[in-house]
């Protein structure tokens, strides 16, 4: 097993395969039914092209596509998990938007995602429908992770409740501070904003620029910023 950096350039060989797929076990791959359906019906992946292979977990490989199963190539390599480890902490948005939020923080290099049960919260995740959305949820993580060649699946928690959170939080705040490298966990309000308890409880305040952004847009410039200063 090779050992690479979790930080820089993306792997030539990630950047340039023709798909990159999740497997149980990168040592001795095996593609399930709905990767090979992707590969061949969505995707008309031909035999003998490459593909990129991960657990999800830093360990990935290069393969090719032949006959519905995987021809694995090259050693396995093992990228450290991305240091420190970013987190946006929000109130979940309606309808579809929490996917859209999910998928571009994903995309964007985030490596955990809280969401908050927050005092003005509008919508609220409870019980079996809060267990429905995070399984969801979670397979639009780990559509995006591969789709932008990650090796490490984001995290995917809560709702937990704002006031547990926010003490080791920076909350997006207008006239806060500007982002710096210290910051690793970011907090988006509702879109009611933030109760003047919950504001008190968290460790700073930052700005994420000068205009009024949606929910799912606050938290996609939180998640670039972080990274930038990452």
């Amino acid at each position: 097993m090779t050992a690479t950096s979790g930080r820089g350039v993306l792997a030539e060989e990630l950047r340039r395969s023709a798909a990159h797929v999740l497997v149980a076990d990168v040592a001795d791959p095996v593609l399930d039914d709905p990767t090979v359906h992707h590969l061949r019906r969505v995707l008309r992946l031909r035999d003998g092209e490459p593909i990129t292979l991960t657990d999800g977990a830093g360990a990935w490989r290069c393969g090719s596509f032949v006959r519905d199963c995987v021809e694995p190539e090259g050693d396995v390599k093992l990228a450290r998990a991305p240091h420190p480890p970013l987190t946006v902490a929000v109130a979940p948005p309606k309808g579809e938007r929490a996917e859209w939020l999910v998928q571009k923080c994903t995309e964007a290099g985030v490596d955990r995602i809280v969401w908050l049960a927050a005092e003005r919260s509008v919508v609220r995740w409870d019980g079996e429908r809060a267990d429905r959305q995070l399984v969801r949820l979670r397979r639009i993580a780990t559509e995006a992770a591969l789709q932008s060649r990650r090796v490490w699946l984001p995290a995917l928690e809560g709702p937990l409740p704002a006031v547990d959170v926010l003490p080791g939080a920076a909350i997006a705040e207008p006239g806060g501070r500007t982002v710096g490298a210290g910051d690793t966990t970011i907090a988006i309000g509702p879109e009611g904003g933030w109760s003047e308890e919950e504001s008190a409880l968290a460790a700073s305040h930052v700005s994420l620029g000068p205009n009024v952004l949606r929910v799912e847009t606050a938290a996609l410039v939180a998640v670039a910023l972080m990274v930038d200063r990452r």
